[in-house]
């Protein structure tokens, strides 16, 4: 069954469950839309279902930054008030307030 409502959005700091990292989204898919050699590469007992939201996030951890692709069922708001320093968040957003990133730009 397809969900139709995404629990985070653009802009929302969100970390994932069990991996050490967090990010913030800049965008959403309804459902899993990458490439099925990506999903195979995922041990089988850690796949995600596909009919759920994936988020793209600019994401840091302790080491780099770089761009993910996450399951709705693997992430959960942060709370912790920090935020995110991934380089390319001025591209999107603007400062960080109230705990989150506000868009720069209007979507359609």
């Amino acid at each position: 069954m397809l969900k139709t409502r995404a629990k985070y959005h653009l802009g929302q700091v969100v970390r994932h469950r069990k991996h050490p990292f967090r990010g913030v989204v800049f965008d959403v898919d309804a459902m899993f839309t990458n490439t099925e050699e990506w999903y195979e590469a995922i041990p089988e007992e850690a796949r995600p279902q596909k009919d759920q939201p994936f988020y793209h996030l600019l994401a840091e951890n302790d080491q780099s930054y770089y761009v993910a692709y996450v399951s709705e069922q693997n992430l959960v708001a942060d709370y912790s008030g920090q935020p995110v320093d991934h380089p390319d968040l001025d591209d999107l957003f603007g400062p960080f307030e109230d705990g989150q990133y506000p868009l720069h730009f209007q979507l359609n």
